[in-house]
């Protein structure tokens, strides 16, 4: 089955504010993607060269990891867009805030978060003890693990199924379905509300994903762990192609392919978490259909356990 790849810039990502607050709990020496940003003086200082911007295609190995992907990209597309007064930015806040609400509507997202940073806290606390270790930092990571859990466990499901049962939002959520099905005449009081001013409407929408925001801040904290737990290696697709079998014992959720920002080549991937083939294919334009790289493909691999 072909899978969907959605990528991400390899710079600071939402996540980073852990990141910056802790860091990481192994020291820059032994990893490359710990490293401490140089410091030069204004006078020392020498023109900046162009950037070479990396970019990371991130794949899912695992229904979990699917529904945790997505609910870090809509919360961060919905604070992203909340954080501008228009009444366009928030018609497309609201929209992801309904989108979140449909996915954690599915199972028991809650329960599933919770598991996730208790195992995440145990796999860490192992750490302690081993040579080459940062405490400090990894007490921090911990500490920030455990007020998630806490948060967590002290929100309120019954703030969220208001948020479900809300006439407004149901409403707004049911004309979405239509193509256009959100225009003024179908929705005078939407209309209306986009036509408030704009810190009305954050108050509004802050409120409303409130009782959001634990869940989803604990989802990306958790991505940002398992991200920075795992290790990248360089590999060469041959004449563009890379298969890919995982070890048993050690089940992996999220696969990361890393290429340089200035390349005409992306990813594409179709497998399970067993196994997996990988194709570079070459991007031509958006009329014409991408083309398999003919020649060996190097790239950045990394297994998210």
């Amino acid at each position: 089955m072909r899978a969907t790849w959605r990528s991400r810039p390899a710079g600071p990502t939402p996540a980073d504010a852990l990141s910056q607050r802790t860091d990481g709990f192994t020291g820059s020496r032994n990893h490359a993607q710990n490293r401490a940003m140089q410091q030069m003086t204004p006078e020392s200082a020498p023109e900046p060269a162009p950037a070479r911007r990396s970019v990371v295609f991130e794949q899912p190995l695992n229904e979990r990891m699917r529904s945790f992907l997505r609910l870090e990209f809509l919360y961060q597309q919905a604070t992203y867009h909340n954080d501008t007064p228009t009444a366009w930015s928030s018609r497309a806040a609201v929209s992801s805030l309904l989108e979140i609400l449909a996915i954690t509507s599915r199972g028991d997202p809650k329960g599933d978060v919770l598991k996730d940073l208790e195992r995440q806290m145990a796999l860490l606390r192992d750490f302690q003890n081993r040579p080459g270790v940062d405490t400090t930092r990894l007490r921090s990571v911990i500490a920030k693990l455990t007020q998630r859990r806490d948060d967590l466990q002290a929100s309120s499901t019954a703030a969220i199924s208001k948020l479900r049962e809300s006439e407004f939002l149901s409403a707004i959520k049911h004309r979405s379905a239509i193509p256009g099905g959100t225009c003024e005449f179908d929705l005078p009081d939407y209309y209306h509300w986009l036509n408030l001013p704009g810190a009305t409407r954050q108050s509004d929408f802050n409120r409303w994903i409130g009782s959001l925001r634990p869940l989803c801040e604990s989802v990306s904290d958790l991505l940002w762990v398992t991200r920075e737990n795992a290790r990248a290696r360089t590999e060469v697709a041959t004449g563009g192609s890379y298969q890919l079998v995982f070890e048993r014992d050690t089940p992996i959720q999220l696969l990361r392919i890393t290429l340089p920002g200035d390349t005409a080549l992306f990813p594409e991937i179709s497998g399970s978490h067993h196994r997996c083939s990988i194709r570079f294919l070459s991007w031509v334009d958006a009329d014409a259909r991408p083309i398999q790289a003919p020649g060996d493909v190097p790239f950045v691999l990394t297994c998210c356990t």
